[in-house]
């Protein structure tokens, strides 16, 4: 069956390790999208972290933003919003408090109150870049859960590796554990790691699911790309599942594609091969 939709990711997948975009994948996708296929890009960044990239994308590509939170269209119009109940927002940030470092709530915002952060060091190496860029999304308040007034898209955490999976544990383990879920991105070469808490059971791949319902596909009509822990409900979806060369060791599994790396364009190769059915590029399954 011919694929009629491809989902990717945006950091270790669409772009290289630079954070730049390959010149064959932006090519390869506009081909794709004239051959009849929808572009989604999946990502857990927020809309202003996407929307100079989405505007390179061929017309009418969908944005699956905030690990699934929120749906929106190339010029920000949001098409499905499913935000986290602020009362369990403030549970959560009140539970945690003595176990981490900082935390943010992220909302469907265009301001600087997008991102409200509280206790977070953001002269951290891993941090300093990223709110140098974005600083007027952010603001820092004493107290996240005085000002948990309204519900966020999402809540998120940052540290090293272990910390976060000790947290992602800690989460699991409370008793209203029913009442969100979990996103982890781990970049384990620079022990750093992304926690993101949105409304239960919601997740990339169950939005990605909704969206191509939506559209009348079948999961055997979808091509989905990835490299992280949180792509992996959005390539168990997908009828062709592609994992980056580059992916974290934990997201291959048996069955799986495997594609060539992010900085040796595995996406342009994988879409060439599995949707434009040219062979160019050959790709490997992971066994």
């Amino acid at each position: 069956m011919p694929i009629k939709l491809i989902a990717i990711d945006i950091d270790g997948t669409l772009l290289d390790s630079s954070s730049r975009l390959p010149e064959n994948n932006r090519s390869v996708l506009q081909e794709a999208s004239r051959h009849g296929v929808d572009i989604v890009l999946v990502t857990g960044r927020s809309f202003h972290h996407t929307r100079e990239l989405a505007l390179q994308m061929p017309a009418r590509t969908i944005l699956i933003l905030n690990n699934g939170s929120v749906v929106k269209d190339q010029s920000g119009a949001t098409l499905a919003s499913h935000t986290l109940p602020a009362e369990t927002a403030r549970y959560i940030v009140k539970e945690t408090r003595s176990v981490r470092d900082g935390a943010a709530a992220i909302f469907d915002r265009d301001d600087d109150r997008q991102f409200l952060c509280e206790r977070i060091d953001w002269t951290h190496p891993h941090r300093r870049h990223y709110f140098e860029l974005h600083n007027a999304w952010i603001t820092q308040v004493s107290s996240l859960a005085t000002e948990l007034t309204e519900d966020p898209l999402q809540l998120g955490f940052t540290g090293d590796v272990s910390s976060m999976r000790e947290l992602a544990e800690l989460l699991t383990s409370l008793p209203r554990a029913a009442e969100y879920s979990q996103a982890l991105t781990e970049y384990q070469l620079r022990n750093f790691s992304l926690l993101d808490v949105v409304s239960p059971g919601r997740s990339k791949g169950r939005t990605l699911a909704e969206w191509s319902t939506q559209r009348g596909l079948t999961p055997s009509e979808v091509m989905a790309v990835g490299d992280n822990l949180n792509d992996r409900e959005m390539l168990e979806f997908a009828g062709i599942p592609v994992v980056m060369g580059n992916a974290t060791p934990g997201l291959k599994k048996p069955g799986w594609i495997q594609t060539d790396t992010n900085d040796e364009e595995g996406l342009a190769k994988a879409i060439i091969k599995y949707a434009l059915k040219r062979n160019q590029y050959p790709a490997v399954t992971i066994r």
